[in-house]
């Protein structure tokens, strides 16, 4: 059996912590790494895990990440299970759970899912790989909220201690009886 870890990543953060954490959970087990918008269809009895990370654009999760939890609740339900938001909010410490993140809150409040283990992760902030529109609003947000506003910046904020904790406790999840 082996553990499935999914993710939603606009600029590649969220996809570089997935496989960071895919890489550390391969010294226990096997895994497979997937974007959530490319899994429509799913072998689940091959998985035993799963972790789902998603990140955050203005405030808001891709909607694909709702729509997979409904249609997989039951397959999600079933196994041991993670989640992992990441966004810039988490650069500062006091943001960066569960509990004190407001997107992450939210999103656990709404979701008929509620995942084994979870995490919030600061992102990278990456300017002179955006757009001009999302570098303009990313840093009139950053000006708001007393973050990095030098347009030819990338400032990565993830605390990589913080996931490999987290990576050891989600592979030390004890299995689901079915």
């Amino acid at each position: 059996m082996k553990a499935l870890i999914l993710f939603s990543s606009r600029d590649g953060q969220t996809r570089e912590i997935a496989s960071y954490i895919a890489n550390q959970l391969k010294e226990h087990q096997e895994c497979e790494l997937m974007n959530i918008l490319h899994a429509s269809t799913i072998n689940w009895s091959q998985y035993d895990r799963v972790l789902i990370g998603a990140s955050i654009r203005y405030g808001h999760f891709h909607p694909q990440l709702n729509k997979f939890v409904k249609q997989n609740l039951a397959e999600l339900q079933q196994r041991p299970s993670g989640f992992f938001s990441v966004n810039l909010t988490a650069r500062k410490a006091e943001k960066r759970s569960p509990q004190t993140n407001a997107y992450t809150r939210k999103f656990l409040l709404q979701s008929p899912w509620a995942p084994d283990c979870c995490a919030v992760f600061a992102g990278a902030l990456r300017y002179p790989r955006y757009g001009f529109f999302d570098r303009m609003m990313i840093q009139l947000i950053m000006r708001m909220t007393g973050g990095e506003t030098d347009t030819r910046k990338e400032v990565e904020y993830t605390d990589w201690d913080q996931v490999s904790r987290f990576t050891h406790e989600f592979a030390g999840l004890n299995s689901k009886s079915r």
